[in-house]
């Protein structure tokens, strides 16, 4: 089974009581190359996206309560 590296860069909103965050990375392989396609989950949901040609993804509306830690 390959392992994939997987940088994360989250930006808080500023949102009073109910914050959401926008989760936002690129995903590489062991070669260090941008993953297309790869699946990208938030923990202890249905909530996910793709990566796209560059390895990139966004996901909005993450509950602040499922921040990858």
């Amino acid at each position: 089974m390959k392992r994939y590296i997987v940088s994360f860069l989250a930006i808080f909103s500023v949102l009073p009581a109910m914050a959401n965050i926008t989760v936002s990375g690129k995903v590489f392989d062991e070669n260090n190359e941008p993953l297309l396609g790869a699946a990208v989950l938030v923990s202890g949901t249905t909530t996910g996206v793709s990566t796209d040609e560059n390895g990139s993804f966004s996901i909005n509306n993450v509950p602040e309560n499922n921040m990858i830690r």
